[in-house]
């Protein structure tokens, strides 16, 4: 069976880290686009930080969380990771990891666009006092 597993989010204060976890079962990840989305109340979902397949080297991240959020991916465990660091308020959100099939689209076009074949469960990350 074919799915994405996502662990980790939670409650954390402002200036806190969190880091999310997103396991692949029924295909290999390093072929694949991997990216985190997340989508706030009232909000539509927004591409956070998107990474090219293990063969590229290229890598998105929307400018709220440039320098901030670290995207990842371990081949030999089939994981993915978003590092959350100096969290803030506005970063309170469920998030979502998603894996796609490289095409004729950069990583900016699959996190812009929502590009995917495959979608985690979502974990609520809350950023508060």
């Amino acid at each position: 069976q074919v799915q994405l597993v996502q662990s980790g989010g939670g409650l954390v204060q402002p200036g806190g880290s969190l880091r999310l976890s997103c396991a692949a079962s029924g295909f290999t990840l390093d072929y694949y686009l991997i990216g985190w989305f997340r989508q706030a109340p009232g909000k539509v979902r927004e591409g956070v930080s998107c990474t090219s397949s293990s063969s590229d080297d290229s890598t998105y991240y929307v400018d709220s969380v440039k320098g901030r959020f670290t995207i990842s991916r371990d081949n030999a465990q089939n994981t993915v990771y978003l590092q959350m660091n100096s969290l803030e308020p506005e970063d309170t959100a469920v998030y979502y990891c998603a894996a796609r099939r490289p095409g004729p689209f950069t990583v900016q076009t699959m996190c812009v666009d929502l590009l995917s074949d495959y979608w985690g469960q979502g974990t609520q990350v809350t950023v508060s006092s």
